[in-house]
């Protein structure tokens, strides 16, 4: 079983939403043998997902409604097979503790919501959705 961790700032915005997302579109296209979660570079454990990012996954299909932050572990960088990060500024920081392999960024960088209006995340949730579509359907080709 694969594991892949999304990976933000604070794990209330992006990196939940990818996850909710990923689970979707996984299903759909009918990724085999992986299993996802989430954490934050810089969070509080516990705190629950932004009212916004909830609505915005919601969208999607992605219910998020219980998911509640985690920061990074050591345990979590032993078990991932691959941390898919939001920014380029988050992949930096995970460099010293992974392989380069074992690190990307989700299309061209997902722009962090945080703090801004119901707008700003419903379009971060569209960029976050259609890089992961197009992420996973590339995924599930290779499976075929």
């Amino acid at each position: 079983m694969r594991k892949i961790v999304f990976v933000c700032t604070g794990n209330t915005c992006r990196s939940p939403m990818a996850e909710g997302m990923f689970r979707v579109l996984a299903e759909k296209y009918g990724l085999r043998d992986v299993e996802c979660t989430s954490c934050g570079l810089s969070t509080f454990t516990g705190m629950p997902a932004s009212p916004y990012a909830v609505s915005a996954a919601a969208a999607y299909g992605a219910d998020i409604s219980a998911h509640r932050s985690r920061a990074i572990t050591e345990y979590l960088l032993d078990e991932g097979d691959l941390f898919v990060c939001m920014t380029k500024s988050h992949a930096d920081l995970l460099s010293p503790y992974l392989p380069a392999e074992k690190i990307c960024v989700l299309g061209d960088g997902i722009p962090d919501p945080y703090g801004g209006t119901r707008e700003d995340y419903e379009k971060c949730a569209a960029d976050i959705h259609a890089a992961l579509e197009d992420w996973i359907r590339k995924e599930a080709e290779k499976q075929a």
